[in-house]
């Protein structure tokens, strides 16, 4: 029987007990065994995989020197908790992303209003949309010891769609839209519905997936008010309670039924 750990910080176990536990029963059904590790010392240098649940590129890195098979690799934890490096991939695939350039002062904004946005921050806590060179000056001041991207503000209706990937295949999809502001995250009080991406929604999420060999992403693209669409950031570790929501899919099953075709390869 292989054996898996599913590794969370302490403070993310304890906002993930649901998923931890759909995440154990889904590896007893497909064979395996899955434990809860919380601190890298307690990996098991026996374990046959990691399924790897923290934004930490640097300790993910480590983990696989030390010979730890991760779901999803190292690299793509570097690359989906950086903006910046989010958008050079997406330009070198051909697919459409929001414009996206490091800055270091409201001097290097061509226009407002635009988005700063730290290049590591997640959950739409470290996003501004500025009005001014004052509203750009204030953010620079609060993150100055980090890298900042700035981005034209491209109005979307505070509204993106959230691909789950599993492999090179969509798994469900959902819309979100803010509850107020320009920020769609759930986790701040957004709305959150079923959606069904476009044919070529889904093929730009699937260059992204194949070109990052990932097991398991989100992809989030902008709403265009013509139709079209902007990828916006990748999410790795990805969370999965918008789509238990509004949909009949188990993620957990589908990520554990992935993780055994790999492991037999």
């Amino acid at each position: 029987m292989k054996h898996g750990i599913v590794y969370y910080r302490p403070d993310e176990a304890a906002r993930n007990v649901a998923f931890i536990k759909l995440l154990k029963l889904a590896a007893e059904r497909a064979g395996m065994l899955l434990t809860l590790s919380m601190y890298p010392e307690d990996l098991s240098p026996d374990a046959d995989f990691v399924i790897f649940r923290e934004r930490n590129p640097k300790l993910a890195r480590e983990l696989e020197h030390a010979g730890h098979r991760l779901f999803n690799r190292a690299k793509i934890n570097q690359i989906a908790n950086d903006k910046f490096a989010t958008f050079q991939l997406a330009t070198f695939m051909g697919v459409p992303a929001v414009p996206s350039r490091l800055v270091e002062s409201p001097d290097e904004l061509d226009s407002y209003p635009a988005v700063l946005k730290t290049v590591d921050g997640h959950g739409g806590v470290e996003v501004a949309r500025v009005l001014d060179e004052m509203e750009a000056g204030w953010f620079f001041t609060r993150f100055m010891d980090r890298r900042i991207i700035g981005q034209p503000f491209i109005e979307s209706g505070a509204a993106d769609v959230r691909l789950f990937m599993v492999g090179n295949e969509l798994a469900g999809a959902v819309k979100r839209t803010g509850s107020s502001g320009f920020k769609s995250n759930y986790t701040l009080g957004g709305r959150v519905d079923p959606h069904m991406p476009s044919a070529d929604m889904v093929r730009a999420a699937q260059r992204i997936a194949r070109a990052l060999k990932s097991d398991y992403i989100g992809v989030d693209f902008l709403l265009l008010p013509d139709g079209g669409f902007l990828l916006n950031e990748i999410e790795d570790p990805v969370g999965a309670r918008s789509l238990y929501e509004t949909s009949d899919v188990d993620i957990a099953d589908v990520l554990m039924q992935h993780i055994r075709m790999k492991l037999n390869e």
